[in-house]
């Protein structure tokens, strides 16, 4: 019996599924690039916009400037440290915003039924069906017009590059909210909260809410990364966060020197991309966690 109970422990502990390589290897960036994001000024490094003439497009490892500095003297890891600043701002920001007003309208519509779910649906395809890069560029180009007389400010377009990402992000977290609302509200315990008199308020925050939540938080996770490559690629077309402000703005002012310093566009790009790759595998991770979980119930 003794035998017996000394070797449960172990049991179990094998039992517990370890979780994979790819986990640890994608939460580490992203914590480091969140990490970056909040505390990039308490860094050793210099201003992002300071530059050094006496040290134009010097290579990556070198002794002053260990990832490089641009043609024109900024350094690289300053840079890359203020845009990961500003990168995760726009990005949560508008996935957070978005998420939120996508979620209320697709839980209420699904919730209710009746007419309000059949126009919800309706404008949920129609936004769905303008690409988002046009859609982001349509709004930027006419809210945050610049010109020699008329220059627009950084602030402004980080402003309309946001409400511009957080349209585009309201109807694909609508329609996911609204779909996983359906299916939770026609379960038993919905049902049997309704016939008990409990108000749609509690049922919702109480039922609905806590059910829906995982599959928002797995599409948010891509929505991140979606929203990082539409601002890198407006960037890429002169519209978006200009003076190398940001990941994409980095990429679009070093394209131009690519055969002289590569490394101007090559390390940016890379952040992008892994970025990307993390969030989207923290996306497929929590699916892959809620479909297990939905299956046992």
């Amino acid at each position: 019996m003794a035998d017996e109970t000394q070797t449960m422990p172990e049991t179990v502990t094998s039992a517990k599924k370890k979780k994979p390589v790819g986990f640890y290897i994608a939460g580490s960036w992203i914590v480091l690039i969140l990490l970056a994001a909040v505390f990039g000024w308490a860094l050793p490094a210099p201003q992002w916009d300071q530059s050094f003439y006496d040290s134009l497009g010097v290579s990556p490892f070198h002794h002053s400037h260990i990832l490089g500095t641009t043609l024109d003297g900024y350094d690289m890891f300053a840079g890359l440290v203020n845009g990961a600043r500003l990168s995760v701002f726009v990005s949560l920001s508008a996935v957070v915003v978005g998420g939120a007003i996508g979620s209320v309208i697709g839980i209420s519509s699904a919730y209710f039924r009746g007419r309000i779910d059949i126009l919800v649906t309706m404008a949920f395809n129609v936004m769905l069906s303008i690409p988002n890069l046009v859609l982001s560029l349509s709004l930027i180009s006419v809210l945050a017009f610049s010109d020699e007389n008329h220059p627009a400010t950084t602030a402004r377009r980080v402003g309309v590059l946001i409400l511009s990402l957080t349209i585009v992000i309201i109807p694909i977290l609508g329609r996911i909210s609204r779909g996983a609302t359906l299916q939770w509200s026609s379960r038993e315990f919905v049902l049997a909260s309704k016939s008990m008199g409990t108000s749609n308020f509690v049922i919702i925050r109480k039922h609905i809410i806590p059910n829906v939540a995982p599959a928002i938080l797995a599409i948010g996770f891509l929505a991140i990364g979606s929203v990082i490559i539409v601002e890198g690629s407006l960037a890429v077309l002169g519209i978006g966060i200009p003076g190398g402000a940001s990941w994409g703005s980095m990429l679009a002012n070093g394209r131009g020197n690519i055969a002289y310093s590569p490394w101007e566009v090559y390390l940016p790009a890379g952040c992008i991309a892994l970025t990307v790759i993390s969030c989207n595998w923290f996306g497929d991770y929590v699916r892959t966690t809620l479909d297990k979980r939905e299956s046992k119930i």
